[in-house]
């Protein structure tokens, strides 16, 4: 009788065991499911804004170095590899297409012309994406990363070595409070 009860009870340890295991795995791969994501989205933006550039040059002479930094915040945002300098060259490159569509609003011709409209329009849309993108990827990093943290979890995940994944973060000027002007 006794021995019935010790192989249960060791079942019921291994059934736990596996499950839990089983979970974190599952955890771990819609957190990069989620980043894939946000990678799609990244990889529309990097394909417009050469298109952008390009558009806007001719009318934009005296501000080539926008435009350089905006290619150069491209070009390491693309070449980053580790994750932590992904997102910090992502949110590098997204302040410097915020000051880009901000330069750009001070062209009457360039807001005329369609498409330059066009391309910061899908530009706009891209951005929309990737801030979803980006909420979903942060709401499943931190199931996971609570996971990670609670017990009696946190013991099967520092057996495998399972390790907490970093958030998407805003860019430092997007944390500030937005200066609004309604006068007319």
């Amino acid at each position: 009788m006794i021995g019935w009860i010790i192989l249960i009870v060791v079942l019921a340890i291994i059934a736990w065991l596996i499950s839990t295991y089983n979970s974190l795995v599952t955890l771990k791969r819609r957190v990069e499911n989620a980043w894939s994501q946000i990678d799609v989205q990244l990889k529309r933006r990097h394909d417009l804004i050469p298109n952008l550039v390009n558009s806007v040059k001719g009318y934009m002479k005296f501000e080539q170095e926008t435009l350089e930094k905006v290619m150069k915040a491209r070009a390491s945002a693309i070449s980053s590899k580790d994750i932590n300098k992904r997102m910090e060259s992502e949110n590098e490159l997204s302040g410097m297409l915020s000051r880009l569509l901000a330069v750009v609003e001070n062209y009457p011709e360039l807001k005329a012309n369609e498409n330059v409209n066009k391309l910061m329009e899908e530009l706009r849309k891209t951005e929309d994406k990737i801030a979803y993108s980006r909420q979903f990827y942060n709401d499943i990093v931190m199931k996971y990363n609570t996971k990670l943290s609670v017990f009696p979890t946190n013991i099967i995940a520092n057996m495998f070595s399972f390790k907490k994944e970093p958030y998407f973060k805003a860019p430092e000027e997007e944390k500030g409070t937005p200066n609004v002007d309604l006068s007319i």
